[in-house]
């Protein structure tokens, strides 16, 4: 039977060890087994039991206190992890051989990581090997992209993630109930986005041509590949928490020998749903 695994990645202080804390309790609620995988190795606390820690492995601080090596935060990450790729050996007997896993893979935030350097990429190619059926989980801070120059910065991120790690990817905002409710009447639009709309609404801003013409085409490009959309992910919310581990789910075909289930919010109606919880959440 295969195994299934998410990739969970965004940026620093985008919410990913607690998503994983939370699906953790959803799942647990559910009566479903789930384990955690911490793979970042300058991590200090979290509030969730782990099956493995790349710490026990190799940390980030000892790396830095190395008098031979003498690297900085970054330099001691990036170190560290290309020490964790040639010992995939220690990932596969610390996962064991368990049937039907469903493993959270807590990724350190370093954009460099996904786009300059072969580390991620090689993690699911092993991880694939290992028969599991991996996604991507890319989370973007809902606070961050309440302006279009900042999510265009955060699109282009879990763009380039993608297009390096070649997995399917489901892209979420964090922290919905930390919003106000003007912010989440701003944030809707930016769930499923018009780029060219958005150009217009910051013509006013951008005084320089070459910019606008710059932002123009960057525009061009997330819309041509139309495989940026993001589901909103509220912690205090089941449903919420629900809608985006089924699309998870059903991403990575969970379950598939059980009766098929195709997931709560479909393309087709995701703006009704979408629609829906913003007017229960907005309301109140």
């Amino acid at each position: 039977m295969p195994r299934y695994a998410q990739l969970v990645m965004g940026p620093a202080g985008s919410g990913k060890s607690t998503y994983c804390s939370t699906m953790v309790q959803h799942c647990e609620a559910l009566g479903r087994a789930v384990q955690v995988v911490n793979l970042d190795p300058a991590a200090e606390l979290f509030s969730y039991p782990v099956m493995a820690d790349i710490r026990e492995l190799i940390e980030v601080d000892d790396v830095m206190e190395d008098e031979s090596l003498r690297f900085g935060p970054n330099g001691g990450l990036v170190f560290c992890m290309e020490y964790f790729a040639n010992n995939f050996s220690w990932l596969e007997e610390s996962l064991g051989h368990v049937e039907d896993d469903y493993v959270l893979f807590d990724c350190p935030g370093q954009i460099e990581l996904y786009t300059h350097l072969p580390v991620m990429k090689q993690l699911v190619e092993q991880l694939q090997q290992w028969e599991f059926r991996v996604c991507g989980v890319f989370l973007v801070d809902s606070q961050f992209m309440v302006e279009s120059f900042k999510f265009i910065s955060g699109i282009l991120a879990a763009l380039s993630a993608m297009v390096s790690l070649e997995i399917p990817q489901i892209n979420v905002m964090t922290k919905m109930d930390l919003l106000s409710k003007k912010a989440k009447k701003e944030i809707e639009k930016y769930l499923d986005p018009d780029m060219y709309s958005m150009i217009e609404d910051s013509a006013n801003i951008l005084r320089s041509k070459r910019f606008k013409k710059l932002t123009k085409s960057i525009c061009g490009l997330i819309d041509d590949y139309g495989m940026v959309r993001f589901l909103p992910l509220d912690r205090s919310d089941e449903e919420s928490i629900n809608i985006v581990l089924q699309h998870i789910d059903f991403t990575i075909q969970y379950g598939e020998d059980l009766e098929f289930k195709e997931p709560k919010e479909c393309e087709e109606d995701k703006s009704a749903l979408v629609d829906e919880y913003f007017q229960d959440h907005v309301d109140e």
